[in-house]
């Protein structure tokens, strides 16, 4: 039996994990569990096959979701002790000098301006190399691999949700995790766990030891959404961007066993 679509029907309030099975080598269903009689229905949502026409809305989901990260990374990097040090630094010495205020409040806003600029850029450059890597051969990357994939969560049409995974690089009996997206919009209602699902039970049905992924410290939702599936953090290290180091930014890596996580 062929299923090439996941259908996500009603809103679950409950603690219960999302059951996803995976048929066939290559499309899934899911399906909510524990709901209650009362529980409320959402509009449908279709987890599927990423297709050749969902091109730009995948980038559109990708993007949107990297970018909703700036603000959090700007108040990451102004809770640093460096960077209030040096804030605090600059003003009381403009103040100094020029027995003004305005100088040294100026000076600290243009600085402010200036890091928020940097942050950006950092966020800019990744999604725009991620674009013209991986997300620009999304067929030939994770499709045409036999043990690779690419999903979409689709709604009235519209994608709004994606997920990818491939073999892991560090180590051939994990797959990885990548391009977890779910459109703000439709936040809540057990996409991003039912796309979490799809992967752990692909990875499961091809005989994969887990899977591994890596997030940031300001994507604190996606921390715990990873951690209720059952994922654990192995490791954190810092990001290799000069700014990333100066900034103290933190990535981190968290894996599924797989063996346990079934049993």
């Amino acid at each position: 039996m062929h299923i090439d679509t996941v259908n996500l029907s009603c809103k679950c309030h409950c603690k219960k994990a999302l059951n996803t099975s995976v048929n066939t080598d290559d499309l899934c269903i899911s399906s909510l569990a524990g709901c209650s009689p009362r529980v409320k229905v959402m509009a449908e949502v279709q987890i599927r096959r990423y297709r050749e026409e969902d091109h730009e809305e995948v980038k559109e989901v990708f993007t949107l979701g990297m970018s909703e990260h700036i603000p959090s990374s700007c108040m990451h990097v102004l809770k640093q002790p460096l960077a209030q040090m040096f804030l605090g630094c600059v003003f009381c010495a403009l103040l100094t000098s020029s027995k003004s205020i305005l100088l040294p409040v100026l000076a600290v806003t243009l600085l402010l301006a200036t890091g928020r600029q940097s942050v950006s850029y950092m966020f800019t450059k990744y999604i725009q190399t991620c674009l013209e890597q991986d997300l620009s051969h999304i067929q030939q990357t994770y499709l045409d691999p036999a043990n690779a994939c690419f999903w979409v969560a689709e709604s009235q049409g519209r994608v709004v949700g994606t997920v990818s995974c491939l073999p892991a690089e560090k180590d051939q009996n994990f797959l990885e995790l990548k391009r977890m997206s779910v459109k703000k919009t439709h936040r809540g209602q057990g996409i991003a766990k039912a796309l979490c699902r799809i992967v752990s039970d692909f990875a499961f049905e091809r005989g994969f030891q887990g899977v591994l992924l890596h997030t940031s410290v300001v994507q604190r939702d996606a921390q715990k959404l990873y951690e209720h599936m059952g994922y654990q953090k192995v490791r954190e290290f810092i990001a290799p961007e000069a700014i990333a180091k100066l900034t103290n930014f933190t990535l981190m890596e968290y894996q599924l066993v797989l063996k346990q996580h079934h049993n």
